[in-house]
């Protein structure tokens, strides 16, 4: 079954980011043939980067990085739910991406963003970062407006917003499960090699 994380990007005191995943999560329950999880930065004790090697070796040496490996490589793919800060992503998001490498390659991605301008920057920035990760990232994006989705600083997301995660779903599904032909005909090509 493909399993997709739902990683919540922030771990500031009052975020919004966990409200606003655990809404996409709702809606994610009701999908069939795919499993989400729910994953919280916060439940991760990534300190600032701490390796003594660039995550493209794939030689960890902290525990908690190779816990984090672990747990990005279980996922097909992943849903970012990420706040815009200073026309960006969180430093905490872009250090946990930063942390692994191969553990994210030929896999899917799609955002649902957060800020006054709906988190349409924070967006642009991951992409060009999962890019680099071999990271398929899907058109199809929520962003929610601090102004219009929000209601006293809670979610109160409207119609539209809702309905817009149906083709979110559809594609990140779609090209998780097409991407994971692609790394079982890699890691069979490794297999030949090595033989």
């Amino acid at each position: 079954m493909t399993k997709i994380a739902i990683i919540i990007g922030s771990t500031r005191p009052g975020r919004h980011g966990e409200a606003v995943a655990r809404w996409v999560n709702e809606h994610a329950a009701q999908r069939e043939g795919v499993e989400y999880e729910l994953v919280d930065l916060k439940d991760w004790e990534l300190p600032h980067l701490d390796e003594p090697l660039p995550a493209g070796a794939g030689q960890y040496a902290g525990e908690h990085t190779k816990a984090w490996a672990a747990k990005i490589g279980e996922f097909d793919g992943y849903v970012f739910v990420t706040p815009e800060y200073n026309h960006s992503t969180s430093g905490v998001l872009k250090n946990a991406i930063d942390y692994v490498g191969a553990e994210w390659y030929n896999k899917a991605a799609a955002f649902v963003s957060y800020g006054v301008f709906g988190g349409a920057r924070a967006v642009e920035h991951l992409r060009l970062v999962l890019s680099q990760l071999q990271v398929a990232t899907v058109s199809a994006h929520v962003g929610l407006s601090l102004a219009h989705d929000f209601e006293n600083w809670s979610l109160k997301a409207t119609p539209q917003q809702e309905a817009a995660l149906t083709p979110l779903f559809n594609q990140l599904e779609s090209w998780s499960t097409a991407l994971a032909g692609v790394r079982n005909a890699q890691d069979e090509a490794s297999e030949d090699a090595a033989a």
